[in-house]
């Protein structure tokens, strides 16, 4: 990717090194259940809705940043800056103003809006406070666990989770929330299923237009984010083990697929899960 002149964004936190403690605080099993949600890109207020927990304590520990979460920082920074210019326009030409999303980084775990997140959970979006969350050391999960290494693939999961941010902006993820709510549980899974494909789709999306305005893409940038998305499909994340009717983000062939629409088209009317017929 062609980010040397980007900016970086001023909306991203750093709040590695805080520690947390709670009195009193929710079950294991409940926190197991939130940080599933939060793995496959759910909302996990779904979970820890209606939970009483205690009072959460932070304190400050000394972070030593390596080299490689530094080069990892610099380029969240600037893919969510790149998004912001993206989504600003998009947003602008359809006369409505873009709300920037706040990128939190942090280590071990983290206190949000929709309950605590532990770096386990992988990257994931909060709708209650419009923000993402990432521990850098994903990245190296992503290239040693699921063989999707390269800066393209690491630009690919802050855009997905962007593209969340989006559909919280549109009334989509408060509409699918409602949704799931009245579904059954296989019901559930598919509607969420339809969400995180659109949300594929949006990071398609991004990467076309950045790519139209600021020649972002390299020789070998649309295969590391391709294969990204394949890498992170339900099917292969759970080996087999799992039925299709369980499956809450789709399978590798439809993560390709719908990523791909998007980056084909940059046009949000390509975007529409919900409403196809065939996914």
């Amino acid at each position: 990717m062609r980010l040397g002149d980007q900016r970086e964004s001023s909306n991203v936190q750093d709040r590695r090194g805080i520690r947390y403690g709670r009195a009193g605080g929710i079950g294991l099993g409940t926190i197991v259940l939130a940080l599933v949600a939060m793995y496959f890109g759910q909302d996990p207020s779904v979970v820890l809705q209606g939970v009483q927990q205690g009072p959460v304590q932070e304190q400050q520990v000394p972070y030593e940043e390596s080299a490689q979460e530094a080069e990892a920082r610099v380029l969240v920074s600037k893919v969510l800056a790149d998004t912001e210019d993206t989504w600003g326009a998009i947003f602008k030409a359809g006369g409505q103003t873009y709300e920037e999303p706040q990128l939190i980084l942090f280590s071990e775990g983290v206190q949000t809006a929709c309950g605590f997140g532990e770096s386990a959970s992988g990257p994931f979006y909060c709708p209650a406070d419009h923000k993402v969350y990432i521990d850098l050391t994903f990245y190296q999960e992503l290239r040693d666990r699921f063989g999707a290494p390269g800066d393209f693939a690491q630009a690919y999961v802050i855009a997905h989770e962007v593209g969340h941010h989006v559909q919280t902006l549109l009334g989509i993820s408060e509409q699918t929330q409602a949704a799931r709510q009245r579904a059954s549980q296989a019901e559930g899974n598919a509607i969420s299923v339809r969400q995180e494909l659109q949300a594929d789709c949006f990071a398609g999306i991004w990467a076309h237009n950045a790519n139209q305005s600021r020649q972002l893409l390299e020789a070998g940038d649309v295969e590391e984010g391709l294969n990204a998305a394949s890498a992170i499909g339900d099917d292969r994340l759970t080996q087999g083990r799992a039925p299709p009717e369980a499956f809450t983000h789709g399978t590798s062939e439809q993560r390709v697929r719908w990523f791909k629409r998007g980056l084909d088209s940059g046009s949000m009317d390509q975007c529409d899960t919900f409403g196809a017929k065939s996914l």
